[in-house]
């Protein structure tokens, strides 16, 4: 398994152990050289918000990936964390709802279920 799909399948894993809502993989390789896939999730509060980044990173890390950068963690309206190869994006709900990233990046492919990766 590439590096990536491994990646993707442990941040969906922690997204849904925090109680992630409508976690989407969006595979972009083929549309973009920004990164293989997004994730994208929200929560419904700042507070579950930062407690999914920080289990994405914390089990990444425990992985062995390290994250190249984090952004927005403070606010916790969209905390977006760039693994090179992955980029997870974390919403609030009404952040997710206004940017709608599923339709700027609709030509990328969507996967419905993790295991299919």
């Amino acid at each position: 398994m590439s590096s990536s799909k491994e990646m993707v399948k442990l941040a969906v894993k922690a997204l849904e152990e925090k109680k992630g809502e409508n976690v989407q993989i969006i595979d972009i390789q083929e549309i973009s050289v920004l990164a293989d896939y997004f994730i994208i999730a929200n929560g419904n509060n700042p507070n579950q918000v930062q407690a999914m980044a920080d289990q994405v990173q914390e089990d990444l890390e425990k992985a062995g990936y390290a994250c190249k950068q984090i952004e927005g963690y403070q606010s916790a309206n969209w905390i977006l964390m760039d693994y090179k190869d992955i980029i997870v994006h974390v919403f609030c709900r009404e952040d997710r709802l206004f940017y709608d990233l599923e339709r700027i990046w609709r030509d990328g492919k969507t996967i419905v279920n993790v295991d299919d990766l």
